[in-house]
């Protein structure tokens, strides 16, 4: 008995703090039903006592933020022993004692909810008038990604601030105004009839921290979550690959090939050994995986040839594609990306991965290809949040949505960006996954809510005999690809199939630099990609490895 006071003592004293909670692939509101939504129970191991004997306990302290008017209840409880694994369950009414925003009163603006940081997300805050609406950011982080550059940060062309956005910064209101907030929590479920969301809060990977559990009650709903990296279910994916699609993903990616220059150069590594680990393996010949297989090719020839000589005749690079690479663009195009990568030292390979091991991929033909870094981008499809909400799905699994962008199935529901399509019965086809298709759904979203809110339709439940006024109509403005050496694919075309203007070559790649370079969306982050990119080319790229 004694043992156990005193483990329970210990309990106590540390605040049950669990590290390592947040998901490796940064994955927005995973694996949780709206209706009947498992609430995480969070358990650590004990050593030098059977913790079993300590009963399943919810401790409760509260942290209150006095100047925004908010109090927040940690809740976390200590069952059997095994490290920080997540399971159990919670009942409607534990979810309606959670602590948080209630609904607004008559007099106060009506409160938008946005789920996700991505571009549909951060081009509808930015947008929104917050004299007409109050606005909740809840997102697992507070920053929007420019994915069109993120490929340059991993070999270090420009650095990570220049592609990071804070949301904060895209929308002060969330700063500065009373009742606008940013959490950064990850939603883990959706109440539709009560008009409330759930959400706990997220931490750095192995940083012990205290995880809050609170909801929100809205008057509209803005799903923009974004998606998963497909994996086609293949084994080893998910244990050994790199994806790219966060900056932390970027940085990862950045230490593993540093560290594998630097590792090959020492004394008594096989030749064999020394190949493996500077084999540089792309799964995907999409737009993200051409320009990082370009990138890269640019990094081996201007950097690593001058910093690690002893190494340089080792590393190479492999883009394996199981059909043609950069599809969607005119075949003109995709001849001449074939060529320059080829040209560039770029092998590519047409196959189909049957399975990853932690040192080589296994293909279809039987054949294995060994690597050192191993980077995958196939595309993306629905995340387990979006897979997991009881409402109609668009082809592909998609959350359902109508001409105007709502979810039909529910009220003052709306859902942009890769996490959203078209249902079969409007007739139109599900959009790709692009910034630009997310960046227009956004600014198209903010019109819609102006216009409802001039009609007095910005509370729940008020908007049924609302004009919306025009559905949403999506134009493709082209496609832009760098595949390094200041060379790029401009493609003009409207769809796929049509005429229009297909440019490559080096003025391509100018207009390619300038495009992004007036897309990136602050001033400040402009000034950092244009130095970035002008002391790249005066003194190369950093090399440094940090973490």
């Amino acid at each position: 008995m004694a043992l156990v006071r005193a483990a329970r003592s210990s309990l106590r004293r540390s605040g049950g703090a669990i590290g390592n909670y947040a998901s490796e692939r940064n994955i927005f509101c995973e694996g949780i039903s709206p209706l009947r939504h498992p609430a995480p129970v969070f358990e650590k191991a004990v050593t030098g006592f059977n913790s079993s004997y300590i009963p399943s306990t919810q401790m409760i302290s509260q942290l209150s933020f006095r100047n925004r008017g908010m109090k927040f209840t940690p809740q976390y409880q200590f069952p059997h022993a095994e490290a920080q694994t997540v399971g159990g369950s919670d009942s409607k009414n534990e979810r309606s004692s959670y602590p948080g925003l209630e609904a607004t009163k008559q007099g106060e603006k009506p409160r938008v909810v946005v789920l996700g940081s991505g571009w549909a997300a951060c081009r509808f805050l930015k947008g929104i008038d917050t004299t007409m609406y109050d606005v909740v950011c809840i997102a697992p982080r507070n920053h929007m990604v420019f994915t069109p550059l993120l490929a340059s940060t991993c070999v270090g062309t420009l650095e990570f601030r220049s592609v990071a956005e804070p949301v904060t910064q895209i929308q002060k209101a969330l700063a500065k105004d009373p009742n606008s907030y940013f959490f950064l929590a990850s939603c883990t479920g959706v109440d539709a009839d009560k008009h409330e969301v759930y959400c706990e809060t997220v931490g750095d990977r192995g940083v012990s921290h205290e995880h809050y559990r609170f909801k929100v009650a809205y008057d509209k709903l803005v799903i923009a979550s974004g998606a998963e990296p497909l994996t086609f279910g293949i084994k080893g994916v998910e244990e050994h690959a790199f994806f790219l699609r966060e900056v932390q993903n970027a940085q990862e990616i950045r230490k593993k090939l540093l560290m594998n220059l630097m590792v090959s150069e020492t004394p008594g590594i096989s030749e064999e050994e020394k190949e493996r680990l500077l084999h540089c393996v792309v799964i995907g010949g999409g737009p993200t995986g051409v320009e990082f297989s370009g990138e890269l090719s640019d990094f081996i020839m201007r950097d690593v040839r001058e910093r690690y000589a002893h190494v340089k005749n080792y590393i190479h690079v492999t883009l394996i594609e199981a059909n043609e690479i950069l599809s969607s663009f005119d075949v003109g195009l995709r001849e001449y990306a074939t060529k320059h990568l080829t040209k560039v030292g770029v092998r590519l390979v047409h196959g189909v991965v049957k399975e990853v091991h932690p040192d080589k991929i296994l293909l279809s033909d039987g054949s294995d290809v060994p690597y050192g870094l191993l980077v995958w981008s196939t595309g993306v499809g629905p995340s387990k949040f979006i897979k997991s909400l009881d409402i109609p799905k668009s082809p592909g699994g998609r959350i359902g949505i109508d001409e105007w962008l709502r979810v039909p199935s529910v009220e003052d529901v709306f859902a942009i960006g890769d996490c959203a399509g078209f249902l079969e019965q409007t007739g139109k086809p599900v959009l790709p996954a692009l910034a630009q298709v997310a960046e227009r759904q956004g600014k198209y979203l903010v019109k819609l809510f102006t216009n409802i809110g001039k009609q007095n339709g910005g509370k729940a439940l008020s908007a049924k005999d609302i004009t919306l006024g025009d559905p949403f109509v999506y134009k493709h403005l082209g496609s832009m690809a760098t595949v390094g050496r200041y060379k790029a694919l401009v493609d003009l075309r409207q769809a796929k199939g049509e005429k229009g203007v297909s440019l490559a070559g080096f003025m391509s790649w100018f207009i390619w630099r300038s495009a992004y370079l007036t897309r990136v969306i602050s001033w400040r982050n402009r000034f950092y990609v244009a130095m970035n990119w002008g002391t790249t080319l005066i003194f190369g790229r950093d090399n440094t490895k940090i973490g």
